[in-house]
Formats: C-alpha cells, sequence, structure tokens
C-alpha cells in the first residue's frame, strides 16, 4: 500500500512540473499592459467588405510575450439599425498599424449588441494593433449611424484585460462607397462633381483614371453616376466625356477630365466642362500644354450638355476659341462645379496659365444659356482649383487653392470678373494643405444664406475632412457648426450639394475611391 501511495506521489508531482511548463492557463497574471482603444472619424461604408469600426492598440511587456489572444468582446450598442451589418471580422499587425494587410483573426455573421469573436494571435513585446471590421447590406438608411466598442481582450492565460484609455469618439456615419479601385476595370477614381438638378436628381461626375491615379497626360475620360433617391441608390456609371483616338493618337493621348458640372436653373440643362489635353505621352498636361489654340498646340476647354435630366449627353461642344487667350499656356474649368446666377447666367470656376506660367484663379460664364462664354481677368496669381458662390448682395465669392499653402484665398467681384477685391477672411479663415476645396450656399427658410465649405482642415497634410458653416457671408466659421467626417490620409478633392432643405450631400475622394455621405443640416447647427 505504501508503494502504491508513492507512486501516485511521483505522477501528481510529475503532472505539476510538466503543466507549470506546459498550460500557459495557469500562469499568474501579467501586468504592464496597456490597451488603448476608440472608434475612428471615418464612414462606415456600402460596397466594402473591410470598414474599420474599432480601434485597439495592445502594448505588452517582454514577460507577455508568449501569450496570445483568444477571444475579443465588443459592445454593439447605440448602433442605429443592426440589421445594416452583415459580417465583423478582426484583423491584426504588429509594430505598425496596417489594417489593410494585416493578419485576420476571427469573426462573425451572427450581429448582436455584445459580441465575442473567437481566435488565436500570438502577441509580441510593443505594440500590437487590432481593428474591428464591418461589412455593411448594399442598401441602408443614410442617416444611420454605428456605435461600437472594444469591451475586454481574453489571453492564453486565461486573463481578462481592460481598456486602460477609451478615447474620445462618436459614433461613425453610414456612406456609400460609389467607386472603388478596379470598379468596372478603372484603376482610379478622382475629381468629384456633385449637383442637384431641378427635379431632385444627384448627378455626380469625376475622372475615369483608367490605368493609374497619374494626372493627364493619360487614359481618362469623364465618369457619371446618377441617383434618383436622395444618394440611397445610384444607377450604373455612364462615361459623357470620351475623345476616343482622335488625331489618330491612342487613347492616352486624348485623355480628358478634371470635370466641373453646373445646373441651368431656367432651363433644366445640366452642364459638364472637362480638359481635353492631346498628345504629349508621359507627360504631365499641367506643363506640357503650350501657348496657342488648336488641340495639337494646348489643351481644350471642352463641354457636354443633358437637357434630359442626364439620361442622355450631348458630343463635346469646344468653347476653348470664346475663353482661351493665345499666350496662355493653359486655360481648365473648376474642378467641382459651377452656379446659376439670379439673373440666369451660368458660371464655371477657371484656372489658366499666362504667358510667364504663372497660374490664376478665374471664372468663366454666359449670359444666353450656354451658347457662347466669356471669361475674367485672374482673381489672384499662383491660384488655381477654385469654387464660386453669389452672395446676399449680387456679388460672388472666388474661394481659391493658393499654391502658397496654409489657407484658402478668398476674393470678390461685382461685375463678373472683370475686377476683383480681396476678401476679409482671405489667407486667414480657412486653413488648408494646398489642394482642391467645395464651396456651396443654401438659402435656408429662417437662417437666410449659408455657406457651407469642405475641404482637409489641415495645414500640412490632406486629412480631416470637415464641412464648415458660416452664417456671415463666409467672414467667420465657428468651430461649434463643423463637423468632421474623415480624419485619415486621403486624396482630398470633394464636392458638395444641397439635396434638400434638410440634407447636404458630399462627394469626396478616398484613395483612388469616391465616397458619398448625407448629412442632415442639425448636426451642423
Amino acid at each position: 500500500m505504501m508503494r502504491k501511495n508513492k507512486y501516485y506521489a511521483i505522477i501528481a508531482i510529475m503532472a505539476l512540473v510538466l503543466g507549470s511548463c506546459g498550460n500557459t492557463s495557469n500562469k499568474e497574471p501579467i501586468s504592464g499592459f496597456t490597451y488603448e482603444t476608440g472608434q475612428p472619424v471615418l464612414p462606415v461604408l456600402t460596397f466594402k467588405q473591410k470598414n474599420k469600426v474599432v480601434e485597439v492598440k495592445l502594448s505588452i511587456p517582454e514577460q507577455g510575450s508568449d501569450l496570445a489572444i483568444t477571444a475579443m468582446d465588443f459592445n454593439l450598442e447605440g448602433t442605429t439599425d443592426l440589421s445594416d451589418i452583415t459580417a465583423m471580422e478582426v484583423y491584426a499587425s504588429f509594430k505598425e498599424p496596417r489594417f489593410e494587410t494585416g493578419t485576420k483573426f476571427g469573426g462573425s455573421n451572427q450581429i448582436k449588441s455584445q459580441i465575442r469573436i473567437k481566435g488565436h494571435q500570438p502577441l509580441q513585446a510593443g505594440d500590437n494593433y487590432f481593428w474591428l471590421s464591418m461589412a455593411l447590406r448594399d442598401t441602408v438608411d443614410l442617416s444611420n449611424k454605428i456605435s461600437a466598442k472594444s469591451v475586454s481582450i481574453t489571453l492564453s492565460n486565461g486573463q481578462v484585460l481592460k481598456p486602460t484609455l477609451e478615447k474620445s469618439t462618436t459614433s461613425q456615419r453610414v456612406g456609400i462607397a460609389l467607386r472603388q479601385h478596379n470598379q468596372d476595370n478603372v484603376d482610379t477614381y478622382r475629381i468629384p462633381g456633385l449637383v442637384t438638378t431641378n427635379k431632385g436628381t444627384l448627378i455626380a461626375v469625376y475622372d475615369n483614371r483608367y490605368n493609374g491615379p497619374v494626372d493627364l497626360q493619360a487614359d481618362v475620360d469623364v465618369g457619371m453616376s446618377r441617383s434618383t433617391d436622395g444618394g440611397t441608390t445610384w444607377e450604373p456609371m455612364k462615361v459623357i466625356m470620351d475623345m476616343g483616338e482622335y488625331g489618330g493618337k491612342p487613347e492616352e493621348e486624348n485623355g480628358i477630365g478634371d470635370p466641373a458640372i453646373l445646373v441651368d436653373r431656367n432651363t433644366g440643362t445640366i452642364w459638364v466642362a472637362a480638359v481635353w489635353a492631346h498628345g504629349h505621352p508621359g507627360k504631365r498636361n499641367w506643363h506640357a500644354s503650350n501657348p496657342g489654340m488648336t488641340p495639337e498646340e494646348t489643351s481644350q476647354f471642352i463641354l457636354v450638355k443633358s437637357e434630359d435630366d442626364g439620361l442622355t449627353w450631348s458630343d463635346p461642344i469646344n468653347i476653348t476659341s470664346q475663353v482661351k487667350k493665345p499666350e496662355w499656356q493653359l486655360l481648365l474649368q473648376g474642378p467641382g462645379k459651377g452656379i446659376s446666377l439670379k439673373d440666369g447666367t451660368l458660371v464655371f470656376p477657371a484656372q489658366f496659365k499666362d504667358k510667364d506660367r504663372m497660374p490664376h484663379s478665374t471664372i468663366i460664364y454666359s449670359k444666353d444659356q450656354g451658347t457662347t462664354w466669356k471669361i475674367g481677368t485672374g482673381a489672384r496669381p499662383n491660384t488655381t482649383e477654385a469654387q464660386v458662390v453669389q452672395l446676399d448682395d449680387g456679388s460672388l465669392m472666388l474661394n481659391m487653392r493658393d499654391n502658397r499653402g496654409g489657407a484658402r484665398a478668398v476674393a470678390i467681384t461685382k461685375d463678373l470678373g472683370k475686377t476683383w477685391e480681396e476678401h476679409v477672411s482671405s489667407r486667414k479663415a480657412l486653413i488648408e494643405p494646398v489642394c482642391m476645396a467645395s464651396l456651396i450656399s443654401f438659402d435656408h427658410a429662417e437662417k437666410g444664406r449659408i455657406l457651407f465649405f469642405f475641404n482637409p482642415n489641415n495645414e500640412k497634410r490632406r486629412t480631416n475632412m470637415t464641412i464648415k458653416t458660416s452664417f456671415d457671408q463666409g467672414v467667420t466659421w465657428p468651430t461649434e457648426n463643423q463637423l468632421e467626417l474623415h480624419e485619415d490620409d486621403c486624396y482630398g478633392y470633394s464636392c458638395m450639394t444641397v439635396i434638400d432643405e434638410n440634407h447636404i450631400g458630399i462627394l469626396y475622394e478616398g484613395n483612388k475611391e469616391l465616397f458619398f455621405e448625407k448629412v442632415n443640416l442639425n448636426e451642423l447647427f
């Protein structure tokens, strides 16, 4: 009997030793973790399989590097409609936050307000990054929001970690990935324009850059998307400007792009302007276009129009001879959008490079419903992409990209661009990292004429895409009437439109993609 008890005692001791060496579930809890989490300021987009929803940064000490994460718990309370969500996944990366190329940890298609996602992800000493990603149904209510929190992380030793720092965030907006990288065999979508027609239809225009993201010269056409339900759904893309193989040269030597769009409020006609580059393969059109008037010498100012609410479009209309001076190196539109004035005058923002290759922002305009066009003088040297609105007194405000950087330039004209004066807000009120921006006006029933501005709200980088609101004709833009939509790096171009008395639509660039969001004015007021 004693021999048998000794045998069992030896087995028990061996089991205890082996367990302490190979079974991490019996380890003592390890301290020294930091666990930061929060929701980013980014839209959750339809038609994308991966969207950043919750970010987690887990920093661990050296003695924790032999552990793994086995489960992550999330709370989705506050989400408007859980049925919007079709799938959830968690991705991981080490040392650097790399969401797009992260390793999948686990996922679930069973969407609940409290959800656990299981997996096995070994940890490394230092910083470990995780993201909760979501996919949405193709059609959702664009006023809905996604709310999610990282509640806890379970480790392979049984230890449960709680957040040590929860960043202050708000729920994420729902949006639409209207155009995506490689969709319809187009590598890159850029340069958005957006209007609301007299019938309430949304018309979006943009560059189809087939072979890559570079500017003209390249194989580029102007694409168009159309929505008849306020931006909730969109018809298939159509190409509305394509110069083909003009002059016997290939399509990559006949690119047309950088569109601007406007609606004639008297007739309902929709106009789109674009710049056509002919020849000079492999060179950037900004530098390669030369003085002259013919396509072989200089870029051409081209229009198309639709008289049936965007269903069909005219052949190209070349107005270069009407608006360009022969000594100028280059003339092109906005891009973005133009406007229809109270007296029926049609106005596109424009830009030209003079005989000394100095760029100037200006306007072109038509007082006969687009039959003939004229051009203003330069509003300010070393400015380019601009947007225009009409103020209460009938004058025009031109808001300009300024190559000096730091802030937008703003000028006023009372005579359709013959003369200009600097606005009080110029180079002060609206910071920018040298980028295109969007500016629109809205006649509100109670608040009068309101201006909305949208751009990267950053002096150095194209990040922090933000709407700003002015109730005093663009003199001030109060911080309490601002709304950030997209905090990450992006290409940064945008265009806004008033959808109805309660909503603004915004089309803006991600990276090679175009995103659409719908903003209720109550969020700005």
